[in-house]
């Protein structure tokens, strides 16, 4: 279990296709059992292990960025999900695409700008539309960095999201 998408993930994408032939099946399964946090932290829901009692019941409104792995890989459905486990909390999928940073790209002197044009397409007037009260979380370390360098703005994990939540 782990809470940066890139990192995490690259165990199911990535890590198969780069052991010998004869280490595949066991890096596959490693894969399997390897989860983001969100993910993790709703299948202990479902399994009763946490609930809405354990947070606030302040209203909230929370804005998300999915990191592009963790959209290409699995989704954004569970940090969507958990992020909406505090009974008041609206959760909102921005519909960006990649922040513009992609690694280390945005941060190279010749990518820049460029990086910064694919943050406006979409995530930054998102971000910038957002009410100050309102939460802008997202999961990846490179996007937050992005949305804070094209924003001003301070994006979180949705791990301190939810743990400003807890009672």
């Amino acid at each position: 279990m782990g809470v940066e998408p890139s990192a995490i993930l690259g165990f199911r994408d990535e890590f198969p296709r780069l052991v010998a032939p004869t280490r595949i099946a066991a890096a596959t399964a490693l894969g399997q059992h390897t989860f983001l946090l969100e993910s993790f932290l709703v299948r202990e829901a479902q399994a009763g292990r946490i609930s809405a009692e354990d947070f606030t019941t302040a209203p909230k409104k929370v804005k998300v960025h999915a990191h592009c792995h963790q959209k290409a890989i699995v989704g954004a459905e569970a940090t969507a999900q958990i992020l909406a486990l505090p009974r008041n909390y609206s959760v909102e999928l921005i519909p960006s695409g990649c922040c513009g940073m992609a690694g280390s790209f945005g941060y190279e002197k010749e990518h820049y700008e460029v990086s910064m044009q694919v943050g406006e397409l979409v995530l930054f007037p998102a971000v910038r539309g957002a009410a100050a009260e309102e939460i802008i979380a997202a999961p990846g370390t490179s996007c937050r960095h992005q949305i804070l360098d094209g924003t001003g703005k301070k994006a979180l994990h949705p791990a301190e999201v939810l743990w400003a939540a807890l009672r």
